[in-house]
């Protein structure tokens, strides 16, 4: 068998060579353009403008705080059929002055993580609203999530710091809202363009470790699931603990500390604002390949996607199989690690 090499940051593996894919993508580019009607009247305009002019649209949520995060961030809405009385935080990665990773599409077009993350949070978000779940999105537009404090800018970009604030306040969010489960939704990016696949992280510092590999597992099946059932044949990166993914190290204190600040644990004085309740991290494609690129760009593929992490927040929510009472599983409860006095970064 044929095989590649394919990596994330810092991590590489050998994956079999995917064969005859553009074909399949341009099928289903076509055959699943009905399914994502379903999500926007403007999703058959496939691409980054179209969806975030969908987003702009969003006007029945409900700000979490309007002091301490942008306009349209931190937004909560209510189910559109039954109430589970779960609550979903979705983070879509990046935003604003923060364009995440570079890739490019097959027809040449660059593109950017901030524009393919937030439409498959409103898309998710769309799909769980529906199934009974109130869900809390980090941002409906490309902005930041956190309002800027003194030195989080400079030059009309993030500093390390600010950096460091903006990931920290989706934390805030997601706590504020008294969320019962969390799901970074970001996209990943190699210096090769033949760097492909997914992979899901999640932290195994947390009291509530097994619930994150648990749902981490579900995530990174469903998606894969979802895509590769419509013949995209996507390399499979694994579940991985979060220690293992990200790009280098901004500062010190970020390499001491090694885990993805949206999932991992509280340092004092440091990250005071852990997040409180079970998560995990998704890239399901690499931008920086052209193939997946595409797929990534294309309503159609944010709505797959979109499905397969719906399915498994409701798979990890779902009552046991057995049922049995089950420690590992702990679905439908709300774990936390709250101090005795909620702490935000200081401004």
């Amino acid at each position: 068998m044929q095989t590649r090499r394919v990596s994330t940051v810092g991590q590489s593996s050998v994956r079999p060579l995917r064969r005859c894919r553009r074909a399949a993508l341009a099928t289903v580019l076509t055959t699943t353009a009905a399914l994502v009607a379903l999500v926007s009247p403007s999703s058959f305009a496939a691409g980054s403008v179209a969806r975030t002019a969908a987003a702009r649209r969003i006007a029945t949520g409900r700000a979490i705080d309007s002091k301490y995060f942008e306009p349209g961030s931190c937004v909560e809405f209510d189910p559109t059929s039954g109430d589970r009385h779960l609550i979903v935080f979705l983070d879509a990665g990046h935003g604003g002055i923060d364009p995440g990773g570079v890739g490019e599409t097959d027809s040449g077009q660059t593109i950017y993580e901030e524009d393919e993350t937030l439409p498959v949070e409103l898309d998710t978000a769309k799909i769980l609203e529906g199934k009974g779940f109130t869900v809390v999105v980090s941002r409906t537009d490309n902005q930041l999530v956190g309002r800027p404090h003194s030195g989080d800018v400079s030059g009309g970009v993030l500093t390390i710091q600010g950096d460091h604030d903006d990931v920290a306040s989706r934390d805030v969010c997601a706590n504020d809202a008294k969320a019962n489960l969390l799901l970074g939704i970001y996209f990943d990016a190699g210096g090769s363009p033949s760097n492909a696949g997914s992979v899901t992280g999640y932290d195994t510092a947390r009291q509530f470790a097994a619930q994150n590999l648990q749902f981490a597992t579900f995530v990174q099946n469903d998606v894969l699931n979802a895509m590769n059932a419509e013949g995209w044949d996507i390399p499979s990166l694994g579940v991985t603990d979060d220690t293992q993914l990200g790009g280098p190290a901004l500062s010190t204190a970020a390499a001491n500390y090694g885990h993805l600040l949206l999932l991992g644990p509280g340092v004092s004085g440091w990250f005071d604002t852990p997040s409180e309740m079970p998560g995990a991290l998704i890239e399901p494609l690499f931008i920086t390949d052209p193939f997946e690129g595409s797929i990534a760009d294309s309503a159609s593929g944010q709505q797959v996607i979109a499905g397969g992490l719906a399915q498994a927040v409701e798979q990890y929510f779902a009552p046991p199989a057995t049922g049995k009472n089950s420690e590992e599983g702990g679905r439908g409860k709300h774990h936390t690690e709250r101090d005795s006095q909620k702490h935000r970064p200081a401004a």
